[in-house]
């Protein structure tokens, strides 16, 4: 009987339940459909090919642009007990031809092939020859010209589309606006797929921003607030990341340079140790990053200004991928802005694509200098409405004050709707200061109503003010149309129905981030918190030494958003670590047994008063299961014996091995079940009127076992 797609994410996967939008995109490709999948870094694309790939017949194609990534999603894949493979120029000859003929087979359900491989040695007639139940093209940006990393050879797949008409396409990335989107269906040669759009959102990272000076001190005090935690810092020049790499390793910082400049086999080297978590810190260029699986980064940092928003997008969301808790920070100065302008003026880029691409880096410049939650910006700019702030970046941790800006917004989008919407930046402020200027005259902007309505704002104010409003999601920018201002729902609703605008008073960008770097303190962690570092630390420490035997990266074992489910919930039966978000199968067949120990010696070790309320039990039942008796337990651990066989009553009511028998002789037995009997009571009802039926003779704690006794 075939597995429904729930079976196979519990079974293989080893979660509960699908995410948002992912059941829905299963289902309308194993209907056999086209469409598109966007979504963030680490919210689940690979789920939505890999799971119809295990319920369909034959073997599903996945379009890959980087060997490295190629290899740690199979490897992933592999642990879960899924047979997939990969097609790379890494591969010698002997190895490429036994995969060939395990998918010929019918024995591989997943197999990774580079866009460049594709389309060498008559591999697409290869391709042809197999049972293709879908093919799926990863990081699809890559196909437009138009996004922010497009690769030529892969403007070829819309052979393989017609080469394959009727197996469903899925295209997948994390970032691309809604130009790009459009771009990428139509080289793809699915022009009318349907687009799934996943929240952008990535409510686990934090958002910073800090100004470019004194960055290496802030940098070590970052990284030592964070021990043991995986970062990569983007740097904009090889020259940089040695530098800062060197700068790190001389105050004790376990850091290494990642550049195109250094030989193939040094990179391996060093991303290798990183995945192994052998590494704490990279330092790398843009060439670092997207080539990895590792889930367990916790940090990424910009030491330079990236390209544009997408970019950055792409970068920060890196960290994090497993959903646990990180951290982003980008450094900004003016000088960084300008050595990006100069970048893309000296770039060979076409000045069609130069001027988008400015436009864009302006963007970026808004996200730096923001008073406006900055997750908001980051989700506008995807065409995402948000109707709240995150709380989760330090414009939200430390709110500026705002006001009242509704009229001030109104004058602003009605020019924009008077012209038509089809002015940009400069041309709605000459608009709104009243600009007798030639554009101006030349398309009789001065004759409409709102023509001269913000004379009482200088420039730069209005610039913020309608960059905050764009930033916020009052209105869109299209950047194909020589980057005009568009109305969107929200726009309407400030116009027509009086919705209400909050802005922050336009401040210079220096003065707020000093104000912000001032309120910055670190919180202190609660006792729970300890308690749950402290057993998280000894399981990664065991995922390291486990992974190390292996020879595969601690995150294949299990991802560390696994590992803090379970020092959340401390499993110490199968049963229980089967719950665990992330334990498949497979993996608790492989590692199981090693981790319930770990957690079962850790919980001994919490003391009377250690560890949050539900660990007390666990810790008697860990003491009875060494063989102690009843008041052993109860002296070791200061308690009374009512209390421990309270929690070991609790472990027998929940099917875990406890003899209570052995807590009351046949005797004790017959006398209290006799008693309950008289008194017709029943689990759970009050024990003392069966105690002073029985004149006291008998302890409470044993009336409690008869109970659970009789119950069962």
């Amino acid at each position: 009987m075939a597995l429904t797609k729930e079976q196979v994410l519990k079974q293989y996967f080893g979660y509960d339940k699908f995410r948002p939008l992912q059941a829905d995109i299963i289902d309308w490709v194993l209907y056999g459909q086209d469409c598109m999948v966007l979504m963030p870094t680490g919210g689940g694309k690979s789920l939505c090919f890999q799971v119809p790939a295990l319920m369909m017949q034959g073997i599903t194609i996945v379009i890959s642009p980087l060997i490295a990534l190629m290899h740690d999603q199979v490897q992933a894949l592999q642990a879960n007990g899924i047979p997939s493979a990969y097609i790379n120029s890494s591969l010698s000859g002997a190895e490429r031809f036994a995969i060939e003929r395990q998918c010929k087979a019918g024995e591989i359900k997943l197999l990774y092939i580079s866009p460049e491989k594709l389309f060498s040695n008559g591999y697409l007639d290869w391709i042809k020859s197999l049972q293709v139940s879908m093919v799926a093209v990863d990081e699809s940006h890559c196909v437009s010209v138009w996004g922010h990393d497009f690769r030529p050879e892969y403007t070829q797949l819309h052979v393989l589309k017609s080469a394959l008409p009727n197996v469903p396409f899925m295209a997948l990335t994390a970032t691309a606006d809604r130009v790009t989107r459009k771009d990428v269906l139509t080289q793809l040669g699915i022009p009318e797929a349907r687009v799934f759009i996943s929240s952008f959102d990535r409510p686990n990272l934090s958002l910073s921003v800090q100004p470019g000076r004194n960055r290496l001190k802030t940098i070590q005090k970052f990284i030592q607030e964070r021990p043991r935690k995986a970062g990569i810092i983007y740097c904009l020049s090889r020259k940089n990341t040695e530098q800062l790499a060197d700068s790190l390793l001389k105050v004790g910082i376990s850091a290494r340079c990642y550049h195109a400049g250094m030989s193939t086999d040094e990179r391996a080297k060093v991303q290798d140790q990183f995945l192994r978590d052998d590494i704490q810190v990279i330092c790398a260029t843009i060439a670092f990053g997207m080539g990895i699986d590792k889930s367990n980064v916790r940090w990424v940092m910009h030491y330079s200004l990236p390209a544009n928003i997408e970019s950055f997008y792409q970068e920060i969301g890196r960290a994090g991928r497993d959903g646990v808790k990180a951290d982003t920070l980008l450094f900004y100065s003016y000088n960084d802005l300008i050595v990006r302008k100069d970048m893309l003026a000296q770039s060979e880029l076409p000045a069609e694509m130069k001027e988008v691409q400015l436009a864009k880096l302006d963007r970026l410049k808004q996200y730096a200098e923001a008073e406006i939650c900055r997750r908001r910006i980051l989700l506008s700019y995807f065409n995402e409405e948000v109707d709240r702030d995150c709380g989760n970046c330090d414009v939200c941790k430390n709110p500026p004050i705002r006001f009242d800006a509704s009229v001030l917004a109104q004058k602003a989008l009605s020019a924009i709707a008077r012209t038509n919407e089809r002015i940009a930046m400069g041309m709605l402020i000459d608009i709104l200061r009243g600009s007798n200027n030639r554009r101006i005259i030349e398309h009789r902007y001065h004759e409409i109503k709102t023509f001269g309505a913000g004379r009482d704002l200088k420039y730069e104010e209005w610039a913020d003010y309608i960059q905050q409003m764009l930033n916020s999601g009052i209105m869109d920018i299209a950047y194909d149309e020589q980057h005009a201002f568009k109305l969107n729902n929200a726009s309407w609703s400030v116009l027509k129905d009086g919705k209400k605008v909050q802005l922050v008073r336009f401040r210079p960008f220096e003065e707020k981030q000093a104000e912000r770097e001032a309120n910055a303190a670190p919180k202190e962690k609660t006792k729970r918190e300890v308690v749950r570092d402290e057993l998280f630390e000894r399981l990664r420490l065991l995922r390291k030494r486990i992974a190390d035997n292996l020879d595969i990266p601690p995150f294949v074992v299990f991802s560390d958003a696994t590992l803090s489910d379970m020092a959340q919930k401390k499993p110490i039966s199968p049963a229980e670590m089967l719950n665990v978000s992330g334990v498949g199968e497979q993996k608790f067949r492989q590692y199981g047994d090693a981790f319930l120990k770990e957690i079962r010696d850790f919980i001994k070790t919490l003391g009377k008063s250690g560890g949050e309320k539900g660990d007390t039990a666990k810790i008697s039942f860990s003491l009875y299961e060494e063989g102690l008796s009843l008041d052993e337990i109860a002296e070791r651990r200061g308690l009374s014996p009512v209390t421990i066989v309270s929690h070991l009553v609790k472990f027998f009511e929940e099917g875990h091995p406890v003899d209570l028998r052995k807590f009351v002789t046949t005797v004790e037995f017959n006398a209290i079940a006799q008693a309950m009997k008289v008194l017709g009571t029943k689990k759970g009802e009050p024990v003392k009127p069966v105690f002073d039926l029985l004149q006291g003779k008998y302890d409470y704690h044993k009336i409690k076992v008869v109970m659970a006794l009789l119950d069962k």
